[in-house]
Order: structure tokens, then C-alpha cells, then sequence
């Protein structure tokens, strides 16, 4: 990696998660010919193409892409159309075809909509590997209510030894959430009559990227699709639940340090009440 994209990634770390998309652009129109390096090590939240033969959705991400068209899991044709693609041998094909309908059934289970997509590329030292990509996406009905995003990018190699296979896995969650005050959205006179309402919107943004390696028994080719996806879905779960302990959590403890719930004269007497109890229990 040049010390120029190093430096661009380290800029990107420091800069508003939210504007992520921006701030790529921006970097790729300074040092063009930095681009594909640069687009290769930064993730990205997740788009969404319609593959016009099938009109079904399928994500897009630089691990399908061939210059500025993307490759579609369903029909394993590029939008926009090329002549000279990459695409998995016949053999790859099939496993990529398999993969698609069982995590169509995971994003089913656990996210209960949303789009998912698999690609698997063939790797120079006879194994494969391929990405799991999944994205939910909360529209709000009114104006007032939270809206976010989900995007999870799960890159995976696979090395067959014998009746094993070591399989590499690095996963990233992009999360956004956005919510917004009922009074945020109204009229400037609904605003004025009641001085107490709060005005505005609080977005919190970020990444978690983790990693694990495992082996696990295979019989075919296929026992490599029911093997990934359990480590996946293991792996989501723990950086789900961290994310919900650790930086929602702190997130509310930092509020509640700001701003206490229940009001000072409650607070003392609490504290009157907690002095006299360690006092009966030191006599």
C-alpha cells in the first residue's frame, strides 16, 4: 500500500462516518490513480441494483465490480453490460447459485426483510472465496419516527485439506441510526407554543470490523455453505450484542451523566437513605 493511500485511509478514519460516500468521492477525484486501491480498503454502505432480467435486487460492492458495472448473483450478468467480465468457473457457479437461496433464508430469519447477495471468486492456490453481504434498511412512516441502516460485508476464504477446510473470516458492520424529535419536523408557530419540546436529531454512526478463523469437517462442496454460515452467523451475533452492551450502552451512560432522569431533591434523599442504611449495618 503507497503511503498516499495510508494516508488518505487514516483521513477517512478521522472524518464523519455518515459522509463516508462523500469523502471517497472526494479522494478518488484528487488522486485518481489511487482509486482502486483506495475503494479496495474502505467499506462502503451498501447499494442496491435491480437486475433487469429477473427484476430481483442484489447489492453492490467492490467485490463484484468490473469498472463501473456490477455483477448480479441471479443471473451472473453484469449491470451495465460488458464484454469482458470476471466471472467463477462453472463449478464456483453452482456453489454461488446454492449460497444465494440458503442466506436468502438467513436475511429472512433474522432480519425479516432486506437484501442479501453472495459472490465467490477462485483463489490461485486452488481454493475459493466470496463475501456475504446483507442490508436492512428502516424507512420511517412519519416524519418523527428513527430511521436506519444495517450493512454487513462477510469476506471469507476457504482451504480444502483432505476432509477439513480452514476458513478465514473478516466481518464489518456499518450501523446508522437516525432519531428525531416530534417537534423537529413541525411548523415554526407548533414549535414557538410550547417552550419545553426539544428541536432537532441525533444520528449515531460506525463500524465494527472483527475476525475468526475456524476448521470444520466437509464431505462435498456443498458442506461448505451450511459450515460459513454458521460461522457468520455466530460471528453476527457477538458483534450484535456488542454493539447493544458496549456502545449503546455507553452511549447512555455518557447521557445520563449529562442529564439526570429524576430531579436533584430525589437524588439526595437516595442518598440520605443509602448513608443511614450503611450506618445500621455497621452497628
Amino acid at each position: 500500500m503507497s503511503d498516499l493511500v495510508d494516508s488518505m485511509l487514516d483521513l477517512l478514519r478521522r472524518l464523519p462516518p455518515t459522509k463516508i460516500e462523500e469523502n471517497v468521492s472526494t479522494l478518488v477525484q484528487i488522486s485518481p490513480d489511487d482509486a482502486d486501491e483506495l475503494l479496495g480498503n474502505v467499506d462502503q454502505p451498501l447499494k442496491l441494483k435491480v437486475d433487469k432480467a429477473t427484476g430481483k435486487e442484489f447489492l453492490a460492492c467492490d467485490y463484484n465490480r468490473d469498472g463501473e458495472s456490477y455483477r448480479s448473483p441471479w443471473t451472473n450478468e453484469y449491470y451495465p453490460p460488458i464484454e469482458d467480465g470476471t466471472f467463477p468457473s462453472i463449478k464456483l457457479r453452482k456453489l454461488e447459485i446454492a449460497a444465494n437461496e440458503a442466506f436468502d433464508m438467513y436475511r429472512e430469519m433474522y432480519f425479516e426483510g432486506g437484501v442479501s447477495s453472495v459472490f465467490l471468486w477462485d483463489l490461485d492456490d486452488g481454493g475459493f472465496a466470496g463475501v456475504v453481504l446483507l442490508k436492512k434498511t428502516l424507512d420511517p412512516t412519519l416524519p418523527s419516527e428513527p430511521s436506519g441502516n444495517w450493512d454487513s460485508i462477510h469476506v471469507f476464504e476457504a482451504a480444502e485439506r483432505g476432509r477439513q477446510a480452514h476458513y478465514k473470516l473478516t466481518s464489518t458492520i456499518m450501523l446508522q441510526l437516525v432519531t428525531r424529535s416530534e417537534s423537529a419536523n413541525a411548523a415554526p408557530a407548533a414549535k414557538d407554543a410550547d417552550p419545553w419540546k426539544h428541536d432537532g436529531e441525533v444520528t449515531l454512526s460506525g463500524s465494527m470490523t472483527r475476525q475468526m478463523e475456524a476448521d470444520h469437517p466437509i464431505q462435498d462442496s456443498t458442506s461448505h455453505i451450511p459450515n460459513i454460515g454458521r460461522l457468520i452467523e455466530d460471528l453476527e451475533i457477538k458483534m450484535r450484542n456488542m454493539l447493544q452492551e458496549v456502545y449503546f450502552g455507553k452511549t447512555r451512560d455518557v447521557v445520563y451523566d449529562l442529564r439526570s432522569v429524576d430531579d436533584l431533591e430525589k437524588a439526595r434523599r437516595q442518598r440520605e437513605l443509602q448513608k443511614e442504611l450503611v450506618g445500621f449495618i455497621k452497628r
